[in-house]
């Protein structure tokens, strides 16, 4: 199938026709050419055991038609305490090149056997890989760090923000190799423990302004999303509230943000990539997962309450999850996404 338009939500085939297996992604652009990548869920049927099946990788130039170029981190199946074997919750990789070493660095967020949560870091030589493990096991100043994102400035500074668990965002500056952290770090939007606390950040610039945009903590089931804007990486943060003004189910359009960039050639034109992680369940009403995630973790309510409730939808079948790809758009320094059934790149500037 050849597309020449996105469909949010709808099913996106690769150029062989089978779906897109890229989920809490990232696009890269190098040379003309766009690097879609993320966790490949083809395997996880929510039943099997199985979270990722490594880590896959597309090819386009339109941004409409995407080449498999398969794993480029592959699964370890055959060795139960790698932080690549297909039960390990291994999410959102993210990837960025340093122009001082010449190599692509990648960090993966590995949930551990005792549900804590921390990092592995890779390098390459090519984006698309062999993948070398440098660190693994490893807490940044000895925090669990769940979703995260990482930048590059444009003198080559590299940043990384993430979610210290069910606390705060920290925005931690790399070394100069990008594989481990200084002893430089900030904090940012405290909350007592989920839905409240922010995870997922998504972090794109323009006009002098770092943006910021996280979701809360409510696992698989979507929640508002939060714009924020400050003038330093390091803030202070100003919020601006919900981007997904015209939502009126407190589900972002049914998805979560993953990542947010600039497409190339184009005057003002940023792109948010979503999943949409439960398309059978969209009838679920946030305000009622909300307040059974702050029952379970700020003990707001009766401190009995559990996912069960919500029946099987707790056993998540990503491997149909679809994707959410929206423009931005700017009121002032205000983020907007509308929702369009149907959107393409040559109708803005």
């Amino acid at each position: 199938m050849h597309y020449t338009s996105i469909r949010p939500g709808k099913i996106w085939l690769d150029t062989n026709g089978n779906r897109i297996q890229a989920h809490g992604g990232s696009v890269f652009y190098e040379n003309g050419i766009y690097y879609w990548y993320g966790e490949n869920k083809e395997k996880s049927d929510g039943r099997n055991g199985i979270w990722h099946w490594g880590v896959r990788c597309y090819t386009s130039r339109d941004l409409y038609n995407w080449e498999d170029q398969g794993l480029i981190i592959e699964p370890e199946p055959d060795h139960p305490e790698s932080p690549l074997y297909p039960s390990r919750c291994m999410d959102r990789p993210h990837i960025i090149f340093n122009r001082k070493t010449k190599k692509y660095v990648c960090w993966l967020k590995i949930m551990n056997s005792d549900l804590s949560q921390s990092m592995t870091v890779l390098t390459a030589d090519r984006i698309l890989g062999p993948y070398r493990r440098v660190r693994e096991n490893f807490k940044p100043f000895g925090m669990d760090s769940g979703d995260f994102d990482l930048v590059v400035s444009g003198d080559g500074k590299g940043y990384y923000y993430f979610e210290h668990v069910h606390s705060e965002l920290v925005c931690a500056e790399l070394t100069e190799d990008y594989t481990d952290v200084t002893g430089k770090y900030s904090t940012h939007f405290p909350h007592p423990g989920p839905p409240y606390v922010r995870e997922a950040p998504a972090y794109f610039y323009r006009n002098g302004k770092h943006y910021l945009i996280t979701s809360g903590t409510t696992g698989y089931f979507p929640n508002p999303s939060e714009t924020a804007v400050a003038d330093d990486f390091h803030g202070p943060f100003l919020i601006l509230g919900n981007p997904h003004q015209g939502d009126r189910t407190d589900t972002s359009f049914h998805s979560q943000i993953s990542s947010v960039f600039k497409v190339e050639g184009k005057k003002d034109l940023y792109i948010a990539c979503a999943d949409r992680w439960l398309p059978n369940e969209m009838d679920k009403d946030y305000h009622v997962y909300s307040e059974i995630f702050a029952d379970m973790f700020c003990g707001e309510g009766q401190g009995h309450r559990n996912l069960s409730e919500l029946g099987e939808a707790v056993i998540e079948n990503t491997s149909i999850a679809e994707y959410v790809w929206l423009p931005l758009r700017f009121e002032g320094e205000y983020v907007c996404i509308d929702w369009l059934d149907e959107w393409r790149i040559e109708d803005f500037d």
